[in-house]
């Protein structure tokens, strides 16, 4: 037999260029995936120093909402005093282990608002404790249900969507924990709800208390506003419980102590310097220890992790892969570490084949290894919510330190690196291809111009669209985490002849819309008018894509900053022939997309919004880009099946109905947009074998003539 090897396939992340080449001439055409769907994608799974620098609470809500989310909870050991930032718990209800609480009861120190919310508890069996993310405010409810229980049980509750839905939850005498409620100005927590509770609860016999961010919106309803004790305070319950009140008198007066309590720390970082200061006085370290934590603490744990010679290259790969998947599914970042793990070792010797052991790590030991911890938790994909065992740094700083030492300080891996994101990005998992452009963005704040051109130029010269998209999604969080280059980088490709480029740049503005409105609509107008003049398109001609990428944009601009921009669109209308025509495909792009979880109609909501709000502007606005919509020649029949849909949801929904009721004479004022959607509505009417009573109701208050 031949001892000949084989021709040896390229490694992970290589390939032939003429072979890439004929794939991407074979591959068929991918379905063009929606701004607005894109966008929901980039803010639902971005990792969470991402997401900490949004403002908003709802990533789907049309109000001005920017990329992020909100919204913080608490669960296991790491549950002793604060909350924070330590794990979570499962998104279910159950009792909470009362050693847990033990523990907790252990170093919990009281204060103003907590003895304020505990005398309203006793009293009223229900209180709302309101407070600020890493606060401890989960924490301090466990305790008032400790307290006011007498150490009885306290059970989770799983989150519903309004609290008219709990009553008949709560039919035990026990206490009852609903952790980060939420609750848009669309619908607040109300006092008739809380009656209810309390009703309910004094028949029990238990006592519910409710966490909520400030920003939740509460209709008048009493509150406690959570304000936790001083850091001093803190910290000294954290070293008094390991080391008794001299212990602390021999420490809290050194020089390292006073430095880290005059800054300000989250409670999960205080726990962590008292340990240390628990070391020192037990003579395990001395007190240098306390001068090397916080920033130099993580640099130097990475630099050890990432030089150490006894550490395999396999845990190296699945320390980066960790960092770009940190609090995403525990086996996303083993299984895409294990890929990584291939090019790096092609980098380090060539000749010698990666060898993965497939069953021989285990997943505890190597979380520990990390210092990183698992918890149960849910993903909300697209077809539901599904639970998943969730991976995370301990310190949450660990992940863009690592990230940033390893392409800053060691550049041999950057080959790899970049093989590895890359292939990331044509991840059929939007969680993976979201993870990709923010670790770009991370490195590209390390170093900008490496970056842009290993990754961000080459996707954003791709010949597909959905590697322009990583470009926007990179530049985006680029952008949003400071690196100042970015917006200049965008008005060049905005106005720029690379097609490719001017599609990025356009979709990256509108992200960014949010955080300046009025600068992005004012460079994505001048961008259209410096377009040529469209020629008339057909019924039945197709829309150019060109045409569809401002449009997507201004349409994510217009849901996302809402009444400013629909403003200054609506003004456009009459006078800009160019602008009024990618205004209304926006506008009827942005028709089409629906509120999550119940699918309400964002647009029709919005109306019915602006009406009982009495915002006279925004009514009218929107009733001309409706009018508009209907009478133009271009968009009148996607307009006509849009409303074809609301009609069929109110069919069993009175509140769209009631919304389609106002809107529907206002655009059917003149004609012929009263006959066009007099005949679509008597066609609803009338279609067998379901025809649709809401559309005989609505008919009734058209125009006679229709």
């Amino acid at each position: 037999m031949s001892q000949e090897p084989a021709a040896a396939a390229p490694p992970a992340g290589e390939q032939a260029p003429q072979d890439a080449e004929q794939e991407e001439q074979e591959a068929p055409e991918r379905k063009r995936q929606e701004a607005w769907a894109a966008r929901k994608a980039l803010i639902q799974h971005g990792p969470s120093f991402v997401m900490s620098l949004g403002r908003t609470t709802s990533a789907t809500q049309v109000g001005r909402d920017q990329l992020g989310v909100s919204g913080g909870t608490v669960h296991g050991n790491v549950n002793n005093y604060f909350g924070g930032v330590p794990a979570r718990p499962e998104h279910l209800s159950g009792v909470i282990r009362p050693e847990e609480i033990t523990q907790l009861a252990e170093v919990f120190r009281g204060c103003a608002s907590f003895e304020k919310a505990l005398a309203r508890l006793r009293t009223e069996r229900i209180v709302i404790l309101s407070g600020g993310r890493d606060t401890g405010r989960c924490s301090a409810a466990l305790m008032l249900l400790h307290r006011a229980t007498d150490g009885g049980p306290v059970r989770s509750l799983e989150r519903p969507r309004s609290l008219s839905a709990l009553p008949d939850r709560l039919d035990r005498a026990e206490g009852y924990f609903l952790e980060d409620f939420t609750a848009d100005r669309s619908s607040p927590v109300r006092e008739p709800q809380l009656l209810g509770l309390r009703e309910q609860l004094e028949h029990s016999g238990g006592h519910l208390v409710i966490t909520v961010e400030p920003s939740t919106a509460l209709d008048d309803v009493p509150f406690v506003r959570w304000e936790p004790p001083p850091p001093e305070e803190m910290l000294h319950a954290h070293v008094t419980s390991r080391i008794g009140e001299a212990g602390w008198r021999e420490l809290c007066g050194l020089q390292q102590v006073k430095e880290f309590l005059a800054g300000q720390h989250q409670p999960v970082v205080l726990k962590e310097f008292a340990q240390r200061i628990v070391a020192v006085h037990r003579g395990e370290a001395d007190a240098q220890v306390l001068t090397e934590y916080s920033e130099r603490a993580i640099g130097a744990q990475v630099t050890r992790w990432l030089t150490d010679g006894q550490r395999e290259l396999l845990e190296k790969a699945f320390l980066i892969s960790l960092a770009v998947f940190d609090k995403a599914p525990y086996a996303v970042a083993a299984e895409l570490g294990d890929a990584l793990y291939a090019g790096l070792q092609h980098t380090a010797d060539p000749g010698k084949p990666p060898v993965i052991p497939v069953f021989g790590v285990f997943r505890e030991d190597r979380l520990r290894s990390a210092h990183a911890r698992g918890y149960l938790d849910t993903e909300v994909t697209e077809w539901g919510v599904v639970g998943q065992y969730i991976a995370e740094f301990q310190e949450e700083r660990t992940a863009r330190t690592l990230l940033e030492t390893v392409w800053n300080l060691h550049p041999s891996a950057r080959p790899a690196l970049v093989e590895w994101i890359d292939r990331l990005a044509e991840d059929r998992r939007p969680l993976v291809r979201t993870r990709a452009a923010s670790a770009t963005a991370l490195l590209a704040t390390a170093d900008f111009s490496s970056a842009l051109a290993h990754l961000i130029e080459p996707w954003a010269d791709g010949r597909n669209p959905d590697s322009w998209l990583m470009a926007a999604n990179a530049l985006t969080l680029a952008d949003l985490l400071g690196v100042k280059t970015v917006r200049p980088l965008l008005r060049d490709w905005c106005t720029g002849e690379v097609e490719s480029r001017r599609w990025t740049a356009i979709r990256a503005y509108s992200l960014l819309g949010p955080t300046a409105p009025e600068e992005t609509l004012d460079v994505l107008l001048d961008s259209i008018r410096q377009q040529p003049q469209p020629e008339p398109v057909d019924e039945d001609e197709e829309i150019p894509e060109s045409v569809h990428q401002f449009a997507d944009a201004l349409e994510l601009l217009l849901l996302a900053v809402r009444e400013p921009v629909l403003g200054r669109l609506a003004e456009c209308l009459g006078r800009e022939r160019t602008v009024r025509e990618h205004a209304l495909l926006a506008f009827l792009k942005a028709c089409r997309q629906a509120e999550e979880p119940d699918g309400r109609p964002l647009v029709l909501h919005w109306y019915a919004q602006a009406r009982a709000g009495a915002e006279p502007d925004t009514e009218r606005h929107l009733t001309v880009f409706w009018k508009a919509l209907l009478a133009d020649r271009t968009t009148n029949d996607g307009a006509l099946d849009v409303l074809s849909g609301w009609v069929r949801r109110a069919d069993g929904e009175p509140e769209t109905e009631s919304a389609l009721a106002a809107l529907l004479p206002a655009v059917t004022a003149e004609p012929p947009n009263d006959r066009r959607v007099g005949h679509r509505l008597r066609g609803l009417r009338d279609s067998p074998p379901s025809p649709s009573p809401s559309a005989a109701r609505l008919l009734d208050l058209l125009p006679r003539s229709s």
